[in-house]
């Protein structure tokens, strides 16, 4: 009767709406911390942007293989230090306003130069690029010289050094082409609820109601023919997993994502619904913050990755949908995997043995942050934060769990000096290597600090990085990676719990979605009878 009644009211609810009956439910683990593009690094934000923009590069559906986006064309300089994109004509955004070299040209610029004034303040600081590209204008790193309009349809991006994989970067689904009208036009509001957004993608946007739902309306003038072919996209924010789960089987979704690998056969035994798996590009991450005094000995964050016992934990939350070793990057990079790297073994004597070594026989308190949402590499956070905390416990360690809004954790955690330990995981952008290393390991590292509360710099680990981030040679990226590889074991920082394989789930009657490894692609094949 309960799924009855969430069916009759779903179909209540867009007819209230006013939106036709192939507008697609989308269950979303949460919501957007903003539709500002470039300005997130959550995959919840960026589903959701996926579907309002484009980029100059895209994906292959279900690969990591790039294929024509808003750029029909792109290639490098005999030296590597420029790449030129030929851009596709013809197209307009959402407002009417044509995309060309001079919107792309706008993006860039206020993604990499802090001091472009059509950046919004009050906590935007475009930390992606930054990551991904070295640094902004200015620094020292910065691996971009400058990026140009060569003519109405050509873009020229000048680097520092060579950037091999700059066209797959770029074509993350952080850096979606946003109209310059539509920013200047809404200043601060832009990418908010009150500024919404505009791009140039399939879907157009209508409304956000905070803490509720996105609601998306279908561009009629999309530039690839006969797509989308749904109306419109409501995302609806529903961060407990049984609940989705339970809306999904009721029909008032049609679609969702990060379902906990234990309900897997409640979705294969409803005739309704269909298990879908993600392929796996990920990583789940227990960090540990130097900036803690107990946490700057590598002996004691060595010690933590002894204790917890990883290869039980994952077979009790995940089963046979994830796998757990000591490498950050997942097992489709096994080429850049160090041979001398396997796993810390699970020995709370030993543990506890090194914590006293430390100085810390009795143990410490530990403020433990588990992440308020599901997320493909911890669908259940709460729940695997406490196993991890028992086993802590084990040793000594008196854990005092924490959490927050998913917005204000992930900025909080930057704020010196930082959580003590909290969770995380990344879902690989692109198929390089320093899709993974880089944001989590280069100079300076933004999340995790020392003890006078500065980011942190490894400068033997940044300097491999760089190296291999520069180098068009194969084989010295691999010898490059796999020492980046053993370096980053040795320091424990981030402790790789998981590499999982996302259960997701839809109901029979949408057909056309292929999930992307990326963690998110666009709606616009999907179709609903």
């Amino acid at each position: 009767m309960k799924y009855r009644l969430l069916g009759i009211l779903a179909l209540g609810l867009l007819g209230s709406l006013g939106m036709a009956q192939k507008t697609l439910v989308f269950g979303s683990n949460g919501e957007p911390a903003s539709l500002e593009s470039g300005n997130i690094t959550d995959g919840i934000s960026i589903y959701a942007q996926r579907q309002i923009y484009d980029t100059l590069v895209d994906f292959k559906p279900g690969s990591t293989d790039p294929q024509a986006g808003l750029a029909v064309s792109w290639f490098a300089s005999p030296d590597g230090k420029t790449w030129t994109f030929r851009l596709r004509q013809g197209v307009k955004f959402h407002d009417g306003t044509d995309f060309d070299a001079s919107a792309v040209v706008f993006n860039v610029n206020r993604w990499w130069d802090p001091k472009d004034p059509t950046r919004i303040s009050g906590g935007s600081n475009y930390e992606i690029w930054g990551e991904l590209f070295g640094g902004y204008k200015g620094d020292k790193g910065s691996f971009l010289a400058g990026v140009s309009a060569v003519d109405k349809y050509t873009v020229r991006f000048t680097f520092n050094s060579p950037v091999p994989y700059f066209p797959v970067a770029i074509g993350s689904g952080y850096f979606g082409i946003a109209s310059p009208a539509a920013i200047k036009a809404a200043g601060a509001k832009y990418g908010t609820a009150a500024g919404g957004a505009v791009g140039t993608g399939p879907f157009k946007f209508k409304e956000w109601r905070p803490g509720d739902r996105l609601i998306l309306e279908k561009n009629t003038n999309f530039w690839k023919t006969g797509l989308p072919k749904s109306d419109g996209v409501v995302f609806r924010f529903i961060k407990d997993p049984a609940a989705r789960l339970a809306e999904l089987k009721a029909g008032s979704i049609d679609f969702t994502t990060d379902i906990p690998p234990a309900n897997l056969k409640d979705l294969q035994n409803d005739r309704n619904l269909r298990a879908v798996f993600r392929p796996s590009f990920n990583v789940g991450y227990l960090a540990l913050n130097p900036s803690y005094k107990p946490l700057s000995d590598v002996r004691v964050r060595q010690a933590i990755a002894m204790a917890i016992n990883k290869k039980e934990i994952v077979k009790a939350f995940w089963g046979d949908l994830g796998v757990t070793n000591g490498h950050f990057m997942p097992s489709s990079f096994k080429t850049y995997y160090s041979p001398k790297v396997t796993d810390y073994e699970y020995n709370p004597a030993k543990a506890k043995q090194m914590l006293a070594e430390a100085g810390y026989p009795n143990g410490f308190d530990l403020e433990f942050w588990y992440m308020p949402v599901s997320r493909p590499y911890f669908p259940t956070p709460k729940e695997i934060a406490e196993a991890m905390g028992a086993d802590l416990s084990a040793i000594g360690i008196r854990v005092k769990f924490q959490t927050k809004d998913w917005a204000t954790y992930l900025n909080d955690r930057r704020n010196p000096p930082g959580f003590q330990a909290y969770m995380l995981g990344w879902t690989g952008d692109y198929g390089d290597p320093s899709n993974f290393f880089d944001p989590h390991f280069a100079s300076p590292i933004t999340d995790l600090f020392d003890s006078a509360g500065n980011k942190l710099d490894i400068k033997e680990l940044n300097e491999v990085l760089a190296k291999g981030a520069a180098s068009s040679n194969q084989a010295e990226r691999v010898k490059l990676y796999q020492q980046a590889d053993e370096i980053t074991f040795n320091l424990a920082l981030r402790i790789p719990i998981v590499h999982s394989q996302p259960l997701i789930a839809q109901r029979t009657s949408i057909s056309g979605w292929v999930p992307s490894p990326l963690g998110s692609e666009s709606f616009e094949d999907i179709v609903k009878r």
